[in-house]
Order: C-alpha cells, then structure tokens, then sequence
C-alpha cells in the first residue's frame, strides 16, 4: 500500500494509473494554485530493482507570451521508503486500545469459551483485534476503535445469550476544539447456562414455554437457549431476555465429576400420545423416544442393579454402548420444590445424556490423541493473575474441559456445523511412534466406519459421529515456507526487488495505455530537454513557417 495523505493509504501495482496519478499530486509545481503549467505527457522510466527508484518523464506546456508556448520534458526522480500504517503502530504500542471488550460467564468451567472460541474462528469476528487475553472466567478483546468492538459485539449477541454494559473513560481533552479522547469498556456477560446443563425451570416460565415440564436439559446454546425434555422429546427455546428477567442458576451443571459411566444393556421403542394441553413434540423427536435399560459401568460384576428410563437419545443407543448420564437418586438438589420431587419418587432415576465414541467409550490410553480431527485455537496471551495462580492446576482444570469440550463435539453433529473440523494428520500409529499421513488417517477412519455399520445390524444409523466428509484439509508445516514468510524475513530492498521483478517490463503501463522507456533506452534519456516552442493556433503556425527577408 501507498501513503497517500492524512493517513490514508490506498493499494497500487507498480507501473500502473493509480500509482502514476499519486506520484503526480505529489509534485509541487502541477498542484500550486494560479499555476498555468500545462501536463501533456507522464510516461516510466525503467529503474533498477534495488534502487528503490521511481522515476517519471513529464511533458509540460507554458504560455510565455502572446501566441507562443514552450514545451519541455524532464525526469522526476521519487524516493520509495518504507513505514507502517496507523494501525500497524497501534499493533506494538502499549495501551493503543480504544475500546475493550470483556467477555465473562460465571461458571467453573471454559466450555462455552472453547466453543466460541471456534466460531470466532470460523466467522473471521477478530479480525481488528489488535490483543486478546484470556482468564480463567473469561477473554478480553482490545480494539483500536470503537466501531470494531461493537461489531465484534453484534457478533457476540447473534451466537450466544448475552447481555451488554459499557462504560467509557475520559484520557484528554482539547478545550479549543472541543474534541475528548475517551477509552471504553464493554462488559458482555454470557447467560451461566451451557449445554447439557440439567435445569430445574420456574414455574412461570414453563407455562410461557409451551407449558414443557420444568426439569429439561440443556440441548445446546446459540443467540437461544434450546431445551428438551429428556423423558417426552418435547422442546422449548428460552431467549437472553426471559433469562435475565429471572436468573435461575442449573440444578446440576455438566461436569465431569456430575456425570456417571452407563452401559447400554438394551432398548425399546416408545410411542408417546399427544397431549392436546402441551406444545406437541416434532414428529422426529417423537421417532427418537426409546426406553433404554442401562447400568452402571462401575456395578458390572459387582451387583445386578438395572434401571429402565425413556431417552431422548435413545435412537443413537444399542446393546454394548456407553454412555454419561445424571444420577439423580445419589443427588440432593439446592431447590426446595425439586429436592421434594426427587425424594418423592415423582422424577426419573437416570437421565441419559450423551453417547460416547471412539477410545473414550472403551478407556483406551490416549483416546484423545488417536482422534482424525483436530481443531485450530486462537492466539491468546495468558493474563498476568493467571500466571501468578498454580500453573499446574490450572494447566490440569484448561485439559479436563477441551477433553469434555471435544466429546461434546464428538457428539453433537449441528454443534459441527458452526465449527471448522481439520484432519488430524500429526496422529500416533497404535504400534509405532511415526506420525500418520493423511492417506492413512482417511483408510483408517473410512475402515472404522464400515466396522460400525456392519455393528448396527439393522438398526437405525448413528447420524452424530464425525464423519470424513466433514474435516477440512488443514495446513501441513512439512511443506517449505510460504512466499509471505520469505518477504517477511527479507530487507526492504530485496522484498522491492522481488515486487519489481514479479511482472515483466512494462506489461502493466501498456495495459494502462501509459508510455514506458525500458532497460535499453532508460540510460540514453537526458535529465532535462530544452525548451522549444509549440504552435497554438492557424496564426502561430503561419508565422513561424513563413520566410521574412530583411533587405
């Protein structure tokens, strides 16, 4: 790009119209006010490519006196310096924000961060950003200007449930002008439910939802919190506003330690009749309903308990599979009303939540590395506080939630589609240390596919697991470094001589209909011709080529 003026820059090919139309207003005598010089012709010289040389041959017309005009042509010689843009500078000068935006959600775990961190990704939305850092509740976006952090922001409340408090700070003000510099601070506060959060919803808000039973689940998060009814297939969506009109907090949050392993012993189909007095489940959920017999993985061998339950995953479920669901007859309940439901009898015993896949339903060793896929992360910097803490632990706490982050994505294929999936081909081979290549990770994961069909035997097809088609190809760090990577580390002579060379003389000019001297005649054009005069009109011309004899 070209510095063109009061920081503005605009982008041009050498040789080229535009570039040609900034070189000239730059030339003090063709732009001066009450000039009367007159611009014929503007044609290249050619220049050597590390001289950092551009040189430009005008043609100018006066009117000396009455009737006669001279012309003259001449080099103008421009020097090329480099130097960064406004916001380049922004980018490593400290406290070069304007406005910040803290991104936060009270809950123990980073989740929902891990999954806005992929669609951040997948949408460009940090794009401006001239710093992102990360805690422990939560990321703060620094932005050079405030148009981009509200944009940043609009992206935000269209992907998650959120609301918004700003404020600004006064840094310097100019009483003549009447202009303030202000730094802003935007708080975007997330809705603290995630997905697959057992809820436990009031009584009032369940009637305006379709009148849904008030224990649901979870089924994922966007602008909407979608709910479902485990036991019915019944579904409901809650905005931000509903939310925040009445907080309520989960009765049971999805972590690890809340979850409990089950083995699928069987199933049966269930059909559910329509309640006329309740919002009808869709025809596909109702489909879905299956009565599974499970057990706990932990009582295999030990006792014969079993326990039967309606599923809304239940179509995904078959003899031998493993599962997480809550327990809810080890669980006591902070709500009055649901605790007294609970020891009542009047809920479920097991609620199912998600299937598992891969190494992880069979407690292979580094499941979590054998996958196909992979995921890109932002680059963050980790906060100061954060450093001071136990790193360790802190290390320990950020793995347990990318591991459950990543089954839930293993799980969840309309989770899939928001995100970017990559094929893993940095994966370990199971009897060798040697890196597989994407050829074998694709016969791989299509052999294992064709293994878990012929396993269904009739059953209705798992439509949740990752499948090939869906992972993108990602960039291999084995190939040599790109172009841009070699003119970063160049001098700015050598990355001028690279542009210079990247055309052949002259090819952009005669596009442009410009004139161009090349290698062979550029050293041959003097610096400055004479002044000639030029014929204006009928009258001129006669005069100058008439004979006069003086006698």
């Amino acid at each position: 790009r070209w510095h063109k003026e009061a920081g503005k820059w605009i982008a041009c090919e050498l040789e080229s119209r535009e570039l040609m139309a900034l070189c000239l207003s730059n030339i003090s005598g063709l732009k001066a006010k009450g000039s009367k010089v007159r611009l014929v012709d503007a044609g290249w010289i050619w220049t050597e490519p590390h001289s950092m040389r551009l040189k430009v041959r005008l043609t100018v017309q006066k009117e000396v006196q009455l009737g006669t005009i001279l012309q003259q042509s001449f080099t103008v010689i421009f020097v090329v310096r480099n130097q960064q843009c406004i916001e380049c500078q922004a980018e490593f000068r400290q406290g070069a924000w304007k406005s910040l935006v803290q991104v936060r959600q009270r809950v123990g775990h980073k989740r929902t961060f891990l999954y806005l961190e992929q669609l951040i990704l997948k949408h460009g939305a940090h794009r401006g950003c001239l710093s992102i850092e990360t805690f422990r509740d939560g990321m703060d976006f620094y932005f050079p200007d405030k148009s981009k952090a509200a944009r940043f922001m609009t992206f935000l409340e269209s992907v998650v449930p959120t609301r918004v408090k700003s404020s600004k700070k006064l840094i310097g003000t100019d009483d003549k002008s009447n202009i303030s510099n202000f730094k802003y601070t935007n708080l975007v506060e997330i809705c603290p439910i995630c997905k697959d959060d057992l809820l436990y919803l009031p009584a009032k808000l369940a009637r305006t939802l379709g009148n849904i039973s008030r224990i649901v689940l979870v089924k994922n998060v966007s602008n909407l919190v979608h709910l479902i009814d485990p036991l019915t297939g019944q579904t409901a969506s809650m905005d931000a506003d509903q939310f925040w009109r009445d907080p309520f907090r989960p009765i049971i949050t999805a972590a690890r330690s809340r979850l409990t392993r089950y083995i699928v012993l069987g199933k049966e189909p269930v059909v559910v009749r329509r309640n006329v007095s309740k919002k009808s489940a869709t025809r596909k959920n109702r489909n879905r309903l299956a009565a599974v017999t499970v057990a706990k993985e932990d009582d295999l061998g030990v006792n014969d308990v079993q326990v039967e339950e309606r599923s809304h995953v239940g179509y995904l479920l078959k003899s031998g599979d493993v599962c997480l669901g809550y327990d809810l007859t080890e669980t006591q309940f902070v709500e009055d009303d649901a605790e007294e439901l609970r020891s009542s009898g009047k809920l479920a015993d097991v609620i199912v939540v998600r299937k598992l896949y891969g190494g992880v339903a069979t407690n292979e060793v580094n499941a979590s590395k054998m996958r196909i896929w992979r995921l890109q992360r932002l680059d963050v910097e980790v906060a100061e506080t954060m450093r001071a803490r136990s790193s360790k632990k802190d290390a320990e706490m950020d793995d347990v939630d990318e591991e459950d982050f990543m089954q839930e994505v293993e799980a969840d294929k309309e989770m899939r589609k928001n995100m970017n999936l990559y094929k893993n081909s940095g994966k370990k081979k199971e009897d060798g240390d040697e890196p597989m290549g994407d050829g074998e990770a694709d016969q791989q994961a299509v052999v294992s596919q064709d293994n878990d069909d012929e396993a269904n035997d009739g059953d209705e097809d798992d439509d949740q697991e990752v499948k090939l088609d869906e992972l993108l190809e990602g960039l291999v760090l084995d190939k040599p470094p790109d172009t841009e990577d070699v003119t970063n580390n160049m001098t700015d002579e050598e990355a001028w001589a690279m542009a210079v060379n990247a055309q052949q003389e002259g090819e952009k000019a005669a596009k442009d209909g410009i004139n161009f001297i090349g290698r062979d005649h550029a050293k041959q054009v003097p610096d400055k011709d004479s002044a000639v005069p030029v014929s204006s009109n009928e009258f001129s011309k006669q005069f100058t080529n008439a004979k006069f004899s003086f006698t």
